[in-house]
């Protein structure tokens, strides 16, 4: 079984923008192991659901701007965080963080609550994960939202490959230059920035989850999540219902793949795609309400 690490709760208080109750759904790993994940889970509990996934190394803090204007929609609003980030669970060595684990927690997640009708709102590694879990569980989804994210099919750009050489050996993960840097809404204040940085992470152990990420991706042959992802993208190329590509124009991250999902899923025809002006990869903080804009309209397409 798994060490398993649990950020304390005293780390998540006074958080700024942040007031949301927590909501905790406790899994069983295959090996017996017991993992706690968090969700933030506002709205009606009858409402058909958003769900919204986050990547790496952010939690549902990320979404803490959107979150009001999507309750006013009516719907139910979670937001859950991965295993490794924000409030959930963390297990101790970089060996326990699989592609095939990340899916399976989260599917055993999702089973667990019962959701169904799911409109996925999906950054990063929230897409990457959330999209298996689609392919394997399509009727419960009835529309996606995809930002800033894609599933890798054995090819990446020079970004993702410097990027994985570099944090194969990093002690601790880059927050400054991989993530600080990386926001450029110039009103983000370091008091946003602790909450990602120093919240879930008060320790360099904490960080194992977030470090570990980067050599999941998939993005060269003898990757052994490769296979998995190339079997969920067969999957969604029979998804017929509603997919909209909502990217920053200015996200180095996933630059071109909004066009993989156009060409490839045939639930993104006579959809609004936008490449929203300004947007960088961590698109939630720095678009916040054209990101809304664009999502509500979206809630009625079938």
């Amino acid at each position: 079984m798994m060490k398993v690490l649990r950020t304390p709760d005293s780390c998540f208080e006074n958080l700024p923008g942040y007031n949301y109750k927590p909501h905790y759904t406790t899994i069983k790993d295959d090996d017996g192991t017991e993992i706690r994940i968090h969700s933030i889970d506002e709205g009606p509990r009858d409402a058909e659901p958003i769900l919204l996934m986050h990547g790496n190394p952010s939690w549902s803090y990320i979404w803490r701007k959107m979150i009001p204007g999507l309750l006013a929609s009516g719907r139910r609003v979670i937001a859950v965080d991965l295993v490794g980030c924000g409030r959930s669970d963390k297990p101790a060595k970089k060996s326990d963080y699989t592609l095939a684990r990340h899916v399976d927690w989260i599917q055993k997640w999702l089973l667990a609550n019962d959701l169904n009708n799911i409109t996925l709102v999906c950054q990063d590694w929230g897409g990457t994960i959330g999209l298996n879990v689609v392919a394997d569980n399509p009727e419960r989804f009835d529309r996606i939202v995809a930002t800033n994210t894609g599933i890798p099919l054995g090819k990446g750009n020079t970004w993702l490959y410097w990027w994985l050489k570099i944090m194969k050996w990093m002690p601790l993960f880059p927050f400054d230059t991989a993530f600080r840097k990386a926001i450029l809404n110039p009103a983000f204040t370091e008091q946003e920035y602790a909450a990602y940085h120093k919240a879930p992470f008060p320790r360099q152990k904490y960080q194992v989850g977030i470090r570990q990420f980067p050599q999941l991706i998939t993005i060269s042959a003898d990757n052994p999540g490769l296979p998995q992802n190339l079997a969920a993208w067969e999957k969604l190329k029979t998804f017929e219902k509603p997919v909209i590509t909502l990217f920053g124009n200015k996200d180095p991250v996933t630059r071109g793949m909004h066009k993989i999902f156009k060409r490839d899923i045939p639930g993104t025809k006579g959809q609004n795609h936008k490449l929203i002006e300004g947007g960088g990869h961590f698109i939630q903080e720095d678009k916040p309400d054209e990101l809304v804009a664009e999502i509500i309209p979206f809630l009625d397409v079938k």
